[in-house]
């Protein structure tokens, strides 16, 4: 039985075509619809984007947080959209795509991106944390508050999980946070929030 092969298009065309309604990225050509996020999904990136938002404020640091801007890796037709994307507005006149397209490919425009984890954890923790190393982006972090992903960054048995990837030497080091734990952003060094107060945020008893 012969299987048909998905037509592959650019992020030119992609960009062209992105509707209003919906969510949609690009995974090396190929459009993915985003499934409509739950409720305690969205409860958790609204009490981040808050959060950090207070604390880029406090400290004068030249930070927006968009609605719906796409990253571009360079090396790959893809367009990736983040629940928390966090941009260094001075450099965003570096950027090509950014007046027409709302797009932002370097690193140096994007301190920090998170994701939180829905049924499809394997993007965040494989795909996207792969391209968003290979960008250059200095802080990921993945809030996995069901404990999806696999036994390795969930633990065993598998519990709700934030893992906070720091870019050393071109390279993604993880650190897990779970519970009581304070988390440690290089980017927000006093941001005082526990993984517990996040998971809260979505109703999740602890």
């Amino acid at each position: 039985m012969t299987q048909a092969i998905p037509k592959l298009v650019t992020f030119e065309d992609f960009a062209a075509w992105r509707p209003e309604g919906g969510r949609y990225e690009l995974h090396d050509g190929v459009i993915v619809e985003m499934a409509q996020p739950v409720g305690d999904h969205e409860d958790i990136v609204g009490f981040l984007v808050e959060k950090i938002a207070i604390e880029y404020v406090r400290n004068g640091l030249p930070y927006i947080i968009p609605k719906t801007a796409l990253i571009k890796p360079s090396t790959s037709e893809s367009g990736y959209s983040p629940d928390v994307l966090l941009l260094n507005r001075p450099n965003l006149v570096n950027e090509p795509l950014w007046k027409k397209e709302s797009t932002v490919s370097l690193a140096a425009s994007i301190p920090l991106v998170v994701e939180v984890v829905s049924t499809n954890w394997d993007d965040d923790y494989y795909t996207k944390q792969g391209k968003y190393e290979g960008i250059g982006i200095p802080e990921y972090w993945v809030v996995d508050y069901l404990g999806l992903g696999a036994k390795k960054f969930t633990g065993n048995p598998k519990q709700p999980t934030i893992s906070i990837y720091q870019l050393i030497d071109s390279e993604y080091q993880v650190t897990q946070f779970r519970g009581k734990n304070r988390i440690i952003s290089p980017t927000f060094p006093e941001l005082n929030l526990t993984a517990e107060q996040i998971f809260q945020a979505g109703g999740l008893p602890t």
